[in-house]
């Protein structure tokens, strides 16, 4: 474990939770953007040290979103809407100390459990994924993608979509089986013959495509009422007293949510602050400054954290949009995320679960003692800090080739491409899961093909676990349908009124 904590690692950890604070506490940028930028930076590192670094940027990321939800009542991150309905009432009436310093202590409780269940459960998983032929694996990865759609909200086609759009930008290149290029123009044959590199495909998407929706916007300033941080009433560690059924439900549904490729931190914000609501004995007290809600939504989405992480290193696909940019400081450094990461790898395995309980821990001793400093963060002019950013974006998709010109051309199409699925209301996480994992999608039903003579039975006459597997496929379809033919129905019903 001494090996694990040095000097270099805890510093790095440090900084990213800082970082990502900044990054979280600002509104518009995210913990994805934060993970994006510094991703080119890992290459003078080692993966341990990456990771640490990282995972910081992560965790701090997710966390800082509530500073702003509760001054501005604008949220930081996604993750942070439902903060908003409730922390920001609070702020009002002069408890913005305490409604901060009550969101920083849930988001621990949620990091911790999480991180608890990540332990627990990712071995398990690995060790049953291990036993999956071609077959079992190109089913999860559909599975996968068909959850997209059974949780894209009143968009279940554009989630689809979205999903297969990105599995077939992911085929663009050179066809490992005949070595011949298909999706590609003639006279972008040379630059497109290994396809798009990962990292300004992501830089683009979620930093660079960001900066032109903020640029439209005028990236004016932030502004607080003093009232807020007047704290008339002060913040006890006894206002958790009676909410541990609270912390740990909404810790577990952030977790489960976590799970779900694609699903995001605004999701298991959302299904937590329901959930409170439904079981809670003063329900008409939520959106009014309820200091339940603070804990419900903040322990949910740091709860996200750990169950994200749990199908990443188990079968290597993403819960959300930031552990898919971590799946490229993995690929940076050589390393293959799947079934067999822990066994081949347990000092990072161990690593990885030091990492997030540090983070953690570093999170709440940085934002709860001196909270009425950090609260300041959202000052910060955007028009200076962002040509900052857009410059590490272009020194970073050019790094990441070692200079390929034509990764600098991805980086503005990609770019451009976030921005507009950003106007049109079109969820970007879907494409990039399913660009990441559109390689092995094709991977598997190529192989398990081979193995089986051509015969395209073989994905049904597997065994158990492929009937299994077909069955969370049909119940994930079908809850699909049946969702977003009610979401339709609902909106209808309101547009009528």
């Amino acid at each position: 474990m001494l090996e694990i904590f040095t000097f270099t690692h805890i510093t790095m950890a440090l900084l990213g939770v800082v970082a990502g604070l900044v990054f979280g506490a600002i509104p518009g940028m995210t913990a994805t953007m934060a993970v994006a930028i510094f991703l080119p930076l890992t290459y003078a590192y080692d993966i341990q040290t990456s990771l640490f670094l990282l995972l910081g940027l992560y965790v701090g990321g997710i966390s800082g979103g509530l500073i702003p939800a509760i001054l501005i009542n604008i949220p930081g991150t996604p993750a942070s809407i439902t903060t908003c309905f409730d922390g920001y009432p609070m702020a009002r009436r002069g408890e913005g100390e305490r409604a901060l310093k009550l969101g920083i202590t849930a988001s621990l409780l949620g990091g911790l459990i999480s991180l608890i269940c990540l332990a627990l459960f990712t071995p398990p998983l690995a060790a049953l994924a291990l036993k999956f032929s071609a077959v079992e694996k190109f089913l999860v990865i559909l599975f996968a993608l068909t959850i997209i759609a059974a949780l894209s909200k009143g968009q279940m086609l554009v989630g689809v979509f979205m999903g297969f759009l990105g599995v077939l930008i992911a085929l663009m290149g050179t066809f490992d089986d005949n070595n011949k290029l298909r999706l590609v123009p003639g006279f972008l044959s040379e630059p497109l013959i290994y396809g798009f590199s990962l990292l300004p495909v992501i830089i683009g998407l979620f930093a660079l495509g960001q900066m032109f929706a903020e640029a439209e916007t005028g990236m004016k300033k932030n502004v607080i009422d003093d009232s807020v941080m007047q704290n008339t009433i002060k913040f006890s560690f006894r206002d958790f007293k009676g909410q541990t059924v609270n912390v740990l439900r909404s810790a577990l549904l952030g977790t489960f949510t976590g799970l779900l490729p694609g699903v995001g931190g605004s999701a298991a914000s959302l299904l937590s602050y329901s959930q409170a609501k439904n079981f809670s004995k003063h329900p008409e007290k939520y959106g009014t400054g309820f200091p339940e809600a603070v804990i419900a939504s903040e322990t949910a989405n740091n709860g996200m954290t750990g169950g994200a992480m749990i199908p990443l290193l188990s079968m290597g696909i993403p819960g959300d949009s930031t552990t898919a940019v971590l799946i490229g400081a993995f690929a940076l450094q050589g390393m293959q995320i799947g079934p067999l990461f822990i066994s081949q790898n347990p000092e990072l395995w161990n690593a990885i679960l030091w990492a997030m309980l540090l983070c953690n821990l570093y999170m709440f001793v940085v934002m709860f003692f001196p909270i009425k400093y950090i609260s300041k963060i959202v000052y910060v002019p955007k028009q200076r800090l962002y040509p900052v950013i857009i410059l590490a974006c272009i020194i970073g998709a050019y790094a990441g080739n070692n200079g390929v010109a034509f990764d600098m051309w991805s980086l503005i199409i990609f770019g451009i491409l976030g921005y507009v699925f950003d106007k049109l209301k079109l969820p970007t996480t879907p494409f990039l899961i399913g660009f990441i994992l559109g390689g092995d999608l094709e991977k598997y039903f190529v192989d398990a093909i081979k193995g089986s003579s051509g015969r395209l039975s073989i994905f049904f006459t597997r065994g158990p676990i492929c009937w299994v597997l077909w069955l969370f496929i049909i119940l994930s379809i079908a809850y699909a349908a049946v969702s977003d033919r009610k979401d339709k129905r609902k909106a209808a019903s309101q547009a009528q009124q």
